[in-house]
């Protein structure tokens, strides 16, 4: 028994997220339909670095399993990419060691937003940016994202459903690239993320960029611990990406 890592890229537009669900479309059931091929009919599990969301994509989502056939790595990427989906990539696959783990392995995340700043709605970049139209002072953006950098207990800042029992999570950096003049990119890096919690802060840098709020109620917001203090809407799926998990 060998196990193996995968890197792999989607595209989230046509899945209701990462994880297997009933009747649905997800990442995991078509690569894991396509290893059962593979294994002549034998369930193949396979475990990644966490869960994306319906119509969140990923640059850099990291799984692993476990096979018994005598093939090479290499030979095993070609046979993925040929028997999975188009919206679906296989980066790198390689043998890896028998604990490695592709979740609980992680000391790190990176998770990027794209935004849109044309005036004019883009049809062919709505899967992929969220269209905001709106006038952003990316001065009182990164002030206010200061604010949130460091080990912080994030219950303001991610979802009601989320299931973890600790909410304390380590922002490592907040990055903005203006890739164009109608491009902005917002770059987290930190040791972990909650449910919802990158698109909760990007919706609330997005108010702080309109002078909605201030690097003050950001604070607030954090020593609350209570989501309903935060009137930030949480910004879509279709601007998000997992760009890169890192490992020890």
């Amino acid at each position: 028994m060998t196990r193996y890592k995968a890197i792999i890229s989607y595209d989230g537009s046509g899945f209701f997220g990462y994880q297997v669900q009933p009747n649905t479309r997800t990442v995991q059931a078509e690569i894991e339909k396509a290893l059962e091929k593979m294994h002549k009919g034998k369930s193949v599990r396979i475990t990644a670095s966490g869960r994306t969301d319906t119509g969140v994509h990923a640059k850099g989502q990291v799984i692993h399993f476990d096979s018994e056939l005598d093939i090479t790595a290499e030979k095993f990427q070609k046979a993925l990419q040929v028997m999975t989906p188009f919206d679906i990539s296989f980066l790198t696959v390689e043998e890896a060691p028998a604990d490695f783990h592709a979740r609980f392995g992680t000391v790190g995340k990176e998770y990027r937003y794209v935004i849109k700043r044309t005036k004019i709605f883009d049809p062919f970049s709505r899967n992929f940016a969220l269209h905001y139209p709106y006038k952003l002072d990316i001065a009182k953006m990164k002030q206010a994202s200061e604010r949130l950098i460091g080990e912080h207990d994030f219950t303001s800042f991610c979802s009601a459903r989320t299931e973890r029992d600790s909410k304390v999570r380590t922002l490592y950096s907040i990055d903005f690239y203006e890739e164009d003049a109608e491009t902005l990119v917002i770059a987290f890096q930190g040791n972990g993320f909650l449910y919802n919690m990158v698109r909760i802060l990007t919706g609330t840098l997005l108010d702080a960029g309109q002078g909605r709020i201030s690097p003050d109620d950001i604070t607030k917001a954090l020593l609350a611990h209570d989501r309903q203090k935060l009137i930030s809407k949480t910004a879509p799926p279709q601007g998000l990406y997992l760009w890169r998990v890192d490992y020890e």
